[in-house]
């Protein structure tokens, strides 16, 4: 994603909510159980950390609507140059994350090589590229009107795929869905994410087709807020979106469950709405009330400004810690939690602490590279 600028304060102050919150719920303390609202719904249903990948999505939907101005007065075979570009680094990336630390230690103690016939395919960063990319070709050669109708083609087809290829007796449930059969008939189940004691993955390649409108949706916001400005009106539409978006959620969960590692479309309505709602929310409180007593906003602005670096600073450094034994079949990562934080706070409230904690520290390397105006951009 591109450098925010001072224009449009809510959206750098979105983004940068966007990545602090990710990194809180994506790195709780060891020792105790996160309170309820930070951790994933179980499977159908809704928590608030299940909002985060989605304004992720939608925050490069943002981004693009800055960023993509400037594809008007270029050749298309330079387009299509930097969004494959971009597309397949950011993907390169999440490949590369999953393969690190790119060797392991046998059962004999020695250092081999880490299989790539056993490296994640899918996965968040992955995901960013992909939908990146194919919402951005959609915006490029596509008028308004066809990309909406396009995003409801991707909704439908996406519910009916999953009841006509599913389990017939449960096509929403973890292992009789649409999305595992591909995934395991594409790439096998060594390339799956494990986290759900069976191998599937909620990043998966079928539901990477309706996640692309959480970026669509992020994309017209931002050009709303551009082309309207910052008033009242834009504040009053934004608002009006996401209350239909949120009503058509519930109405549609009824039929097709809203399920985060599914993606489902009823999901996408839901985050979206909510997504739109919140930007309206921080327009109404920054641009219009001018609510920014202390400059509290520059706090959220430094992360995002760098989001896909930190966000990848954040998972590797949580992986290096989590290498380094301390004995007792323990790593540093797991000690830290529970010997350090659970000593300060018992509890949910020490794993707080833990992801507080570290999500400052990744924090205050984007306000370093800040002062140094390094902005990594792919």
């Amino acid at each position: 994603m591109p450098a925010t600028t001072t224009r449009f304060l809510s959206l750098d102050v979105f983004r940068g909510l966007t990545v602090c919150f990710m990194i809180v719920v994506n790195t709780p303390g060891a020792g105790a159980t996160p309170f309820a609202p930070l951790l994933h719904a179980s499977w159908h249903g809704f928590t608030p950390t299940d909002l985060v990948f989605p304004s992720f999505l939608f925050a490069v939907g943002n981004a693009m609507s800055f960023a993509n101005a400037r594809f008007q007065s270029m050749p298309t075979a330079t387009v299509l140059a930097k969004i494959l570009r971009r597309t397949a680094i950011i993907f390169l990336l999440g490949y590369l994350m999953y393969w690190f630390p790119f060797f392991r230690v046998n059962e004999t103690g020695a250092i081999v090589g880490a299989p790539m016939g056993e490296t994640r395919i899918w996965g968040v960063l992955q995901r960013i590229g992909v939908c990146y990319g194919l919402a951005s070709l959609l915006v490029y050669f596509f008028p308004r009107r066809t990309v909406i109708w396009l995003a409801v083609l991707f909704l439908v087809g996406y519910w009916l795929i999953l009841l006509g290829w599913g389990n017939p007796a449960d096509p929403f449930s973890l292992q009789g869905n649409a999305v595992l059969r591909l995934d395991r008939w594409t790439i096998g189940d060594a390339h799956l994410y494990m986290g759900n004691g069976v191998p599937f993955d909620p990043e998966g390649l079928l539901s990477t087709l309706p996640a692309i409108v959480n970026v669509l949706i992020g994309y017209y916001a931002g050009q709303t807020v551009q082309r309207v400005g910052k008033n009242y009106e834009s504040t009053t539409r934004l608002l009006l979106a996401g209350a239909a978006l949120i009503f058509l959620a519930l109405c549609w969960d009824a039929v097709f469950p809203i399920n985060k590692k599914l993606w489902t479309s009823s999901f996408v309505l839901l985050t979206t709405g909510l997504d739109l709602v919140i930007l309206a929310a921080l327009i109404y409180a920054i641009e219009i009330r001018r609510w920014n007593r202390g400059n509290w906003t520059n706090f959220f602005v430094i992360p995002g400004k760098n989001p896909l670096f930190i966000y990848l600073l954040s998972e590797l450094v949580v992986i290096i810690l989590a290498m380094i034994p301390v004995g007792n079949g323990e790593n540093l990562l797991d000690w830290i939690g529970t010997h350090l934080f659970q000593n300060l706070a018992p509890g949910p409230a020490g794993s707080l602490l833990f992801a507080l904690t570290f999500m400052l520290f990744c924090w205050s390397v984007g306000w370093l590279l800040d002062r140094k105006r390094i902005y990594v951009r792919v």
